[in-house]
């Protein structure tokens, strides 16, 4: 049953993420990318902090921490670790992805996402020493092989001129700056307060980019009827999913978590595809599936699967 409710809880998340490619690009035909990010980050951090003192958090706190020995308490080296994934996570990802967000489709970017564990599996060859076998080869190559693809279109030639390769590059750059967060994440998810982690995850973020913008003197005026999609990426592409998916890696481990999270990027590009009515082509789709094909088997191993 604590399976089940891990498996749930990362697909859950999957979805609310998916779901936000198309609606942060319907924003961003009213707003600045750079508005988006702060204004969802922040809000995001207000909700978190708004559940924490209300009288649900116990309630909240006792569904996550059900038969769970987590952590009560968080000390000075778990303070650095989520200022780090809050920064890379929260302020620099956001900020890389929606530009890019904007200089290509929907469809593109979501597929793109799933470099993100191409860059997870080589940070742990290097930071945990781990053994590269064959079929991570084998994985890596697929994964490598799609994202030339989707980036590049199959045209090689002028491709740094075009501005759908720089947009395509950018998503990259975010994929892996979250990818930072999901490899450190593991040293957080077995804390009690996970809203408490999450909401300040979130503020961090919020409140870097708030200062950017304002910085920059980019408007934060959100049109009346963009205002839905904002709060719902807000509240469920961001501060639920930082809840579920650190819950997620503390029931199921960060390896199945990884494995079944690129699947966000599948339900991206069907959700560009349906509300945004933006093209899915077959050659897209078939290197898409290449994609996670390759991180099938990059994170497949039947001894520890089974």
């Amino acid at each position: 049953m604590k399976r089940l409710w891990g498996y749930l809880s990362v697909i859950t998340a999957t979805v609310f993420f998916g779901i936000a490619t198309p609606f942060d690009k319907i924003l961003l035909q009213e707003m600045h990318p750079l508005a988006i990010a702060a204004l969802t980050y922040t809000i995001a951090g207000i909700f978190l902090f708004t559940i924490r003192q209300s009288p649900f958090k116990e309630r909240v706190l006792n569904i996550l921490n059900k038969k769970n020995n987590s952590e009560n308490f968080i000390n000075k080296k778990d303070y650095v670790i989520l200022i780090v994934t809050a920064l890379c996570t929260a302020f620099i990802a956001p900020i890389l992805y929606l530009n890019g967000l904007n200089q290509t489709t929907a469809v593109n970017a979501s597929l793109l996402l799933n470099v993100e564990v191409l860059f997870i599996i080589s940070m742990s060859l290097i930071l945990f020493k781990e053994v590269l076998r064959k079929k991570d080869i084998l994985g890596m190559g697929l994964l490598i092989m799609g994202a030339v693809y989707l980036a590049t279109k199959g045209e090689i030639a002028d491709i740094f001129f075009k501005e759908s390769f720089i947009g395509s590059l950018l998503i990259i750059a975010a994929a892996f700056f979250w990818s930072v967060d999901t490899v450190l994440s593991k040293f957080l998810s077995n804390k009690r307060d996970l809203i408490w982690i999450a909401g300040l995850k979130s503020s961090i973020g919020g409140i870097f980019l708030l200062i950017t913008t304002l910085f920059l003197g980019i408007s934060l005026i959100t049109p009346w009827e963009m205002l839905p999609l904002l709060l719902f990426v807000a509240i469920f592409s961001i501060g639920s999913s930082f809840i579920l998916i650190y819950f997620a890696i503390r029931e199921l481990g960060s390896t199945r978590v990884g494995a079944i999270f690129p699947l966000s990027s599948l339900f991206g590009a069907i959700f560009a595809f349906i509300i945004l009515g933006e093209p899915l082509t077959a050659i897209e789709l078939l290197f898409g599936l290449l994609m996670l094909l390759g991180v099938f088997i990059l994170y497949w191993n039947p001894k520890k699967m089974s």
